[in-house]
């Protein structure tokens, strides 16, 4: 119960990490703003955590948009007065052939992962900095080594390591931690449901692949919910790699 009367906030809430991570949150005590573009599946996950005597509720929300952000937070805040953690779960997953990718499907992956990563930490800073609380970013092995035709996918989780990096030192000294996870593949819709391109040519993707086959959102919600509790009182500016040992 490392969570008991804190009040967490989850994005990408709908399924995979962020549907595991909510209810990972829930169980350990806190309550928790569900947040993503799915209403469906988004009310699915707030039965989930109710189902289990959990505290939960669910906020329809597109990250890329100030506005959508702005509302949100605003109802996090209205109907518990404060926020101690934020996990920016939500993201999407595209594969292009770099020559091939498009300047609007460039501008979708950065403006979701990336800028929809910064919208939510701007927005939700005043009420962490009032409750010394923590930020757990997503970004991805794919920040980390190269992985093939994901020149946006790549750019944009890279980018999170270096907001992830900034924003911790920015606020060290009034007790906000920022850290984030490297995940490799994970068991979840957004990797089910990747195309890649015709002819792909699978030794140029060998090596991004865990050895052990992939990871299940629990495993990764597990690191959601240390990073964001007092037993990772000491870590700050770090990524976590869970990616079975493939970047190793």
């Amino acid at each position: 119960m490392r969570y008991t009367d804190k009040i967490a906030l989850v994005t990408g809430a709908a399924s995979g990490i962020g549907r595991a991570s909510a209810l990972r949150l829930a169980r350990e005590g806190a309550k928790v703003a569900c947040l993503d573009l799915d209403h469906t599946a988004l009310e699915q996950t707030v039965e989930q955590i109710r189902r289990s005597e959990g505290v939960a509720i669910g906020s329809t929300c597109d990250i890329s948009q100030e506005s959508s952000v702005a509302n949100a937070i605003e109802q996090v805040i209205a109907r518990w007065g404060k926020l101690d953690v934020l996990c920016n779960i939500a993201g999407i997953l595209r594969s292009d052939r770099s020559h091939e990718l498009s300047l609007a499907h460039w501008n979708q992956v950065i403006g979701v992962n990336l800028t929809g990563t910064f919208l939510m930490c701007r927005t939700a800073l005043p009420h962490l900095l009032q409750t010394r609380g923590a930020i757990v970013n997503m970004a991805s092995t794919a920040a980390l080594g190269a992985h093939p035709w994901m020149a946006a996918y790549s750019a944009s989780k890279g980018g999170v390591l270096s907001l992830t990096r900034s924003l911790a030192v920015e606020y060290v000294k009034r007790g906000l931690r920022v850290n984030a996870i490297c995940p490799g593949g994970v068991n979840t819709p957004i990797h089910g449901s990747l195309k890649l391109p015709d002819d792909a040519d699978f030794d140029l993707l060998k090596r991004a692949l865990p050895y052990n086959g992939f990871a299940e959102p629990e495993e990764v919600a597990a690191v959601v919910a240390f990073l964001g509790s007092a037993d990772a009182s000491h870590l700050n500016g770090i990524e976590i790699r869970v990616d079975g040992g493939s970047m190793s």
